[in-house]
């Protein structure tokens, strides 16, 4: 399986990072797609690249939550390493207006321009849509000449939203809050087909049940996998070839 989307440089490893890859790899997951944030990342995100070639690889990118006063800096060194070497893909970028609204123009500015660069580089771009998925649509909708393509990542929208980002040749990103009883995204994926459809952890965040609350690692994936099994009476094998595969093809993997 292919985690598609891991914040796996962060702190919260530090402790025990060796032995959460050991655990993924029990697990079988075979690469771990990892999302720029900002600046502060890069380098730790890059030199894991490094130490493992053959599992970790990483996007760039700003995340709308880091888009900030010094935006224009922030857009200057991702354009930077673009120029600098090779990405699986732009990201993660977006637009979130759950906590701040303060620089939804400039959020949008540096979504259009991130967009831009996918499809500069024909690269997948890596969409964080919180509370924004119509907003997202859009953009993506706008941009669309036919060789845009990418995921929405985390998505937890309804199934008209899901159809019409299907329509759009993008895939969704689903992920732990699958497991949530009270999501609605089982009814939602239950209707869709597994065609468009990805694997992701987030982690640390959304850990999946049973381990709700506490740090996600890449090894629950298959938590996402045997939920996503149960919802469209099939095997976590099925499931798990079906993801790899939609994957492999669009990060050109």
């Amino acid at each position: 399986m292919i985690d598609t989307h891991c914040h796996i440089y962060a702190s919260e490893f530090d402790v025990d990072r060796s032995a959460m890859f050991a655990r993924a790899e029990d697990e079988g997951i075979t690469k771990m797609l990892m999302p720029a944030i900002d600046a502060s990342t890069h380098e730790h995100m890059i030199q894991l690249e490094r130490e493992f070639p053959d599992k970790c690889r990483a996007m760039m990118g700003l995340h709308p939550g880091s888009v900030k006063e010094n935006y224009l800096e922030e857009l200057r060194i991702v354009e930077e390493w673009f120029e600098k070497r090779p990405f699986v893909a732009v990201g993660e970028t977006g637009l979130d207006f759950y906590w701040d609204l303060t620089y939804s123009k400039e959020q949008y500015k540096v979504f259009q321009q991130q967009i831009e660069w996918a499809a500069q580089f024909d690269i997948p771009v890596v969409i964080h849509s919180r509370n924004s998925i119509d907003e997202c649509i859009g953009m993506i909708a706008e941009n669309q000449k036919g060789n845009l393509k990418g995921i929405f990542h985390c998505f937890s929208g309804s199934v008209e939203q899901a159809k019409k980002i299907i329509d759009l040749n993008f895939y969704l990103g689903i992920g732990g809050v699958l497991t949530f009883k009270k999501s609605g995204l089982d009814c939602v994926v239950e209707q869709l087909d597994l065609g468009n459809i990805v694997l992701e952890t987030d982690a640390p965040y959304l850990a999946p049940v049973p381990f709700r609350g506490k740090r996600n690692e890449c090894s629950y994936v298959k938590y996402v996998a045997a939920k996503l099994a149960e919802i469209k009476k099939m095997t976590i094998d099925e499931i798990a070839n079906i993801t790899t595969q939609n994957a492999i093809k669009l990060f050109n993997l």
